[in-house]
């Protein structure tokens, strides 16, 4: 089987009438991914952008052309493109007079500007017919994670993915994250299980036995009480969080929440859920990592190794928040690359059609 065989699968009955040609403008994420699922549908696809060579990122079937020339073979165009870069529209106002612009973009803040991006883009091209829809249509599968995040700020640009192999391990974040929400159901399970084994309960009443007959007590340990309430708790939580994160997961619940919303809970509580059970983890054994005991055979314990992948994802992540990598970091996502490569021969072709 050809391996792009999904770039061609049709999602629809393939019928006789051929449908119109859509335009699209932006080779993003959420571009490529909307072209995809056109094409995929039997829509033909143009995309327009600054760079006309194309890449191996944009659908095989789908053609590049310059925004120019890209406006002019559809009536129908979907602006995928962040607020901040639609100054290049206004050359083009005569070729999309008339023409249906669909804005797809959402702010990063509520209230970021005096109108909304749909009236801004109204403004911009006064001859076109503009109108609001996908945006609350979510890109999580396709958005990009930590690691991601820092080979974008090293190279400057979000047009350079990973190598094959490793996008197509890192689109399947959502299956690897219903795989994890399994496992700590049956992790969970296990727990509720424990006090009821007949090895627990032995162990526990020869111990109250031994104590009675050697007339002691055991004093209660402060620190430990403290460790294993705070080991429940984050357990609890973390895996209260995770049980959510698999319900919006659910194509009938993300269907009726809207991309911001979707987005908090899959990003900002998805961090959140990961800190509380990795945290969970550490409280349970942390001081095993100091203990030389826990190092059979000098090596370390499946414990202690389940723990690398979620460490280094969290520090990661905490360098990423400072202001100093956070504000590049979002000019990148949104367009912004540091050595644009073709911004002049783009600037040039859309100023010589407008002309």
């Amino acid at each position: 089987m050809n391996k792009n065989s999904s770039n061609i699968m049709a999602l629809a009955p393939n019928t006789s009438n051929k449908k119109e040609t859509v335009c699209i403008f932006g080779t993003g994420d959420f571009g490529r991914a909307l072209g995809q699922k056109m094409i995929q549908s039997g829509y033909p696809i143009v995309f327009g952008s600054r760079s006309t060579e194309r890449s191996s990122l944009i659908p095989k079937d789908a053609k590049v052309m310059s925004h120019a020339e890209a406006a002019q073979k559809a009536s129908i165009i979907i602006i995928a493109i962040q607020r901040q870069n639609y100054n290049f529209l206004t050359p083009l106002a005569e070729i999309l007079h008339g023409k249906i612009l669909v804005d797809v973009s959402n702010n990063l803040k509520i209230n970021q500007y005096p109108e909304s991006n749909a009236e801004y883009l109204a403004q911009l091209v006064p001859g076109a017919k503009v109108v609001k829809a996908f945006n609350t249509v979510s890109a999580w599968a396709l958005q990009s994670g930590a690691l991601d995040a820092s080979r974008q700020l090293y190279r400057g640009t979000k047009y350079h993915r990973f190598p094959d192999w490793l996008d197509k391990w890192m689109l399947c974040r959502k299956q690897l994250g219903l795989v994890a929400l399994a496992f700590a159901s049956l992790h969970v399970l296990y727990t509720l299980v424990i006090p009821i084994r007949s090895f627990v309960r032995w162990k526990i009443s020869s111990r109250i036995i031994s104590l009675a007959l050697n007339n002691e007590t055991e004093p209660l340990n402060t620190t430990n009480a403290w460790l294993s309430d705070s080991y429940v708790a984050l357990g609890i939580l973390g895996f209260f969080l995770f049980v959510l994160l698999g319900i919006t997961s659910l194509p009938s619940v993300s269907n009726n929440v809207n991309w911001r919303e979707f987005r908090f809970v899959q990003s900002k509580l998805g961090y959140l859920t990961l800190t509380l059970c990795t945290a969970h983890t550490l409280v349970y054994g942390g001081k095993q990592f100091l203990n030389p005991s826990s190092y059979r055979w000098y090596l370390p314990s499946a414990y202690m190794l389940s723990l690398i992948i979620p460490c280094i994802v969290l520090v990661i992540k905490f360098f990423l928040i400072f202001p100093c990598l956070d504000k590049p970091l979002t000019q990148i996502r949104q367009g912004w690359e540091r050595n644009p490569q073709y911004s002049e021969q783009s600037n040039y072709i859309i100023n010589k059609s407008a002309v």
